[in-house]
C-alpha cells in the first residue's frame, strides 16, 4: 500500500501537462509558481505567518535603515573621500587611498572601501550612493540571522525574534546608517557562522572553506578585529561536528587555508609591490602593511602601545568587566547583554544530556562564544576604542536571546525553565531603567513603562506553570514588547539624528558624553554631533582630527581653478582636514600624515620636490590633530616641518577665513 501512494502521484504528475505543443514551457511556468509560493509561503513546516512576518520584518528593517539616509551627509568622510577616490581610480580602489593620486591609504584594509566605491561609479557621487549600500548588508544581516537562527532552533518564531533584536539594537542602526568598515565585518562574520553551523549538518569541508574564506574576507575589512570569532568557530565545529576527530582537524585546517588565501592575497600583494609605485601605507611608521596589521591595527589596540596614535596614554576609558555597561557603551549595545548571558548559561545546562551533535546547542556554543570572546577583548583592551565597536556583539546577543528564549520556552512547564526565563526579562527591564536614568529628558516616562509592564510579565513567565496558556502567551508577548520597547526608541532616534565625523553614537545625544575620556576620545573631542570643530564664518570649517572640512563655494572655486594642470589641487595636514575638500571639488587633495597627521608621509624633502615639479597647487593651513599641524609619532613633525616651511616661503591669503597658500609659483 506505501508504494502504491507513493507511485499514484508520480502517474498523475506525467499526465498533468495540458499542452502537449509546449510542455517545457508550462513545466517551467509551474516551476515558477512553486518558487514565487515558496517565497511567500517559506518552507512547508513553517507555521502559515511566518514568510510573512519575514517579509514584514525585512521591509522595516530597510525603511529604518534607509529613512533620511542623506541626512549624515558623507557621515565619516574619511572613508568617503577613499571611496570616492576609488570610483575614479581602480589603483585607489584596490589600495584603498584617501586621494585618486594615490598618495597614502586609509588605515585600513579597504574591503568595505570597495563596497561603496562600485556604488558610487555606477550612480554617481552622492550621500546616498555612499551610504545605502551600507543600509542594504544591514538587511542584508539582518535576513541572514534570521535564517541561521531559524535553521538553527527549526523555528520561525526564534529566528524572527533574532532578526528583530538585531534590527532595532541602536548601534547596529547607527552602523548600518554609516560608511565605517563596521557593517559588511557584521555581514561577513555572520555569513561565516552560518557556514559553520551548516558544516556541521553535510558537506563539511566545503562549507567549513567557505567560513574560512567569509572569516578572510572579514580580515580584508577590518584586520584582526575578524579574527575574534575564531575560536568560537573553532571549537563548536570540534565539539559537534559528526565526522572522526581526526577529521575535524584536518577540515580546520582547510578552513584555515582558505581564511589566509582569502585575506592574505591582498597583504601579500601590497607587502611585495615596490613602494615608490603605491601609496604609502597609512596607519603605520615604516611603510608596511604588516606593521600596520600587527601594530596600530593589531596588538597595539590591546596593549595601548600605538606608534603614531593620538591617543596612547591610558586614554581610551576606563577598562574592566563592566565596561560594556558604562555611560558611553552602555545605551549602544547592553540592553539585552545580561538577559543573553542568563540565556546562554541556562540553554547550556538545559542541553547537557544532548547528543554531541545536537544543533541547539551547537547555536549556544558558537554565538555565546562570539560574544564571550569579543566582549572581553573590547572590556580590556587598552588601545583605541570607541563605543560603535560594540555592533560586533549584537548578533551574537540577539541570536543568543532568540535561541536561549525558544528553549525555554519548549520546556515552559518546568519550573527552573520558567524562573530563568522570568529572571531574563526582569534583568532586561532592570538595567532599561539604569540606562534610561542616564537621559532623564529622554522620553522620561519609558523607564516607568518599562519596568511597571516588563516587571509584571516577568513575573507571569516565571510562575508559567501555573497559569493557564493564554496568560502564558499574553506574559511572553508583553516581555517582548518591555524590553525591546527602549532600544526601538533609541533606534528611531538614531535614525532621526545626521551623524557625521569619525566616532559616531547612536541613542539621544544626552547619553554620549559621560566617560571620561568625553565619548572614547582624548581631550573630550567630539562625538559626531553639533558643531564640527574650526568653523568659519559663513558656515564654513577647515576640519581636524575628527571631522571633514567643509570648504565655503569661493573656497571650493579658488581650489579648482586650472585644477587638470596639478596632480593634487591641494594638501593639508590630516585625512579628515583633506577629505572635505576634496569631495567637494571631486579632484584629488594630498592628506599629508594620513588620518592623525602623524604618518611620515610625505617627507619635507618629497613635498618640496612636489612643489618644485608643480604638483601641488595650494596648501590649506589649520588641519591635523586638534586643528593644529603636526600630530604624534614620527610623522607629527614631519608635517610640522612641511606648514612651517609653507609659511616661510608662500605668502597666505584668507579666503572665508581659511589660510590658504599658492605654491605654484615656486619658493619665494
Amino acid at each position: 500500500m506505501t508504494q502504491t501512494t507513493t507511485l499514484t502521484p508520480r502517474a498523475s504528475t506525467a499526465a498533468a501537462p495540458a499542452s502537449p505543443v509546449a510542455p517545457g514551457r508550462s513545466h517551467g511556468r509551474a516551476q515558477g509558481g512553486r518558487r514565487l509560493d515558496r517565497v511567500w509561503r517559506g518552507d512547508p513546516g513553517d507555521p502559515p505567518w511566518a514568510r510573512p512576518a519575514l517579509l514584514v520584518l525585512l521591509v522595516a528593517t530597510a525603511a529604518l535603515y534607509l529613512w533620511g539616509l542623506s541626512a549624515s551627509g558623507w557621515a565619516n568622510s574619511f572613508y568617503a573621500a577613499a571611496a570616492q577616490a576609488g570610483s575614479e581610480s581602480w589603483k585607489a580602489f584596490f589600495f584603498g587611498s584617501s586621494d585618486a593620486a594615490n598618495a597614502i591609504t586609509v588605515d585600513k584594509t579597504p574591503a568595505s572601501i570597495w563596497v561603496m566605491a562600485l556604488s558610487i561609479r555606477l550612480l554617481g557621487l552622492s550621500s546616498w550612493s555612499l551610504l545605502a549600500p551600507q543600509a542594504l548588508i544591514g538587511v542584508a544581516s539582518v535576513g541572514l540571522l534570521h535564517a541561521t537562527v531559524r535553521r538553527t532552533t527549526g523555528s520561525a518564531a526564534a529566528g524572527l525574534l533574532a532578526g528583530t533584536v538585531l534590527a532595532l539594537t541602536p548601534v547596529a542602526v547607527l552602523m548600518f546608517r554609516f560608511d565605517n568598515p563596521d557593517a559588511l565585518l557584521v555581514l561577513l562574520l555572520i555569513g561565516a557562522t552560518a557556514a559553520t553551523l551548516k558544516a556541521l549538518e553535510r558537506n563539511p569541508a566545503r562549507w567549513l572553506a567557505l567560513a574560512g574564506a567569509l572569516v578572510g574576507f572579514a580580515f580584508l575589512t577590518k584586520m584582526l578585529q575578524a579574527f575574534l570569532v575564531l575560536p568560537a568557530l573553532a571549537l563548536v565545529y570540534l565539539l559537534a561536528a559528526a565526522v572522526p576527530v581526526g577529521k575535524r582537524f584536518l577540515h580546520l585546517l582547510v578552513a584555515c587555508g582558505a581564511m589566509v588565501l582569502a585575506g592574505g592575497w591582498w597583504i601579500a600583494i601590497v607587502e611585495l609591490w615596490p613602494a615608490a609605485s603605491r601609496p604609502y601605507i597609512g596607519g603605520s611608521q615604516t611603510n608596511s602593511i604588516l606593521e600596520l596589521t600587527l601594530g596600530y591595527n593589531g596588538l597595539g589596540r590591546l596593549t595601548g602601545d600605538e606608534e603614531g596614535s593620538v591617543g596612547g596614554m591610558g586614554g581610551w576609558g576606563t577598562t574592566g568587566l563592566l565596561r560594556m555597561f558604562g555611560t558611553d557603551i552602555g545605551g549602544q549595545v547592553a540592553w539585552l547583554l545580561p538577559a543573553s548571558l542568563l540565556l546562554l548559561g541556562a540553554g547550556l545546562w538545559f542541553t547537557r544530556s544532548a547528543e554531541r551533535t545536537d544543533r541547539v546547542r551547537a547555536g549556544l556554543v558558537v554565538w555565546g562564544g562570539w560574544l564571550l570572546v569579543t566582549a572581553l577583548t573590547f572590556s580590556f583592551m587598552a588601545g583605541i576604542f570607541h563605543a560603535y565597536y560594540t555592533v560586533a556583539l549584537a548578533p551574537a546577543i540577539a541570536a543568543l536571546v532568540a535561541i536561549g528564549a525558544h528553549l525555554l520556552w519548549q520546556r515552559r512547564d518546568s519550573l527552573a525553565a520558567s524562573l530563568v526565563l522570568g529572571s531574563a526579562v526582569a534583568a532586561a527591564c532592570g538595567l532599561t531603567w539604569v540606562l534610561l536614568d542616564r537621559t532623564p529628558d529622554y522620553l522620561p516616562w519609558l523607564r516607568w513603562a518599562v519596568v511597571l509592564v516588563g516587571f509584571p510579565a516577568a513575573l507571569g513567565l516565571a510562575l508559567r506553570p501555573y497559569l493557564d496558556r493564554r496568560l502564558a502567551l499574553a506574559a511572553a508577548a508583553t516581555a517582548l514588547v518591555a524590553v525591546l520597547a527602549a532600544p526601538a526608541a533609541y533606534s528611531v532616534s538614531t535614525a532621526a539624528t545626521p551623524h557625521t565625523g569619525s566616532i559616531p553614537s547612536a541613542g539621544p545625544s544626552a547619553g554620549l558624553g559621560g566617560g571620561p575620556m568625553g565619548g572614547g576620545m582624548p581631550g573630550g573631542a567630539m562625538t559626531g554631533r553639533g558643531t564640527p570643530p574650526g568653523a568659519m564664518p559663513g558656515g564654513a570649517t577647515n576640519g581636524g582630527l575628527l571631522e571633514g572640512s567643509e570648504p565655503s563655494a569661493t573656497l571650493t572655486d579658488l581650489l579648482l581653478q586650472d585644477a587638470d594642470s596639478y596632480t593634487w589641487v591641494a594638501a593639508t595636514t590630516g585625512s579628515n582636514s583633506a577629505s572635505g575638500y576634496q569631495l567637494a571639488t571631486e579632484e584629488p587633495v594630498m592628506a599629508i600624515g594620513g588620518f592623525n597627521g602623524s604618518d611620515p608621509s610625505p617627507t619635507l624633502a618629497q613635498f618640496q620636490q612636489y612643489v618644485a615639479d608643480g604638483e601641488i597647487h595650494y596648501y590649506v593651513s589649520g588641519g591635523g590633530t586638534g586643528g593644529g599641524p603636526g600630530g604624534m609619532g614620527a610623522g607629527g613633525s614631519t608635517s610640522s616641518d612641511i606648514a612651517t616651511w609653507v609659511s616661510e616661503n608662500f605668502a597666505a591669503q584668507t579666503v572665508d577665513g581659511v589660510t590658504v597658500y599658492d605654491l605654484s609659483g615656486g619658493v619665494r
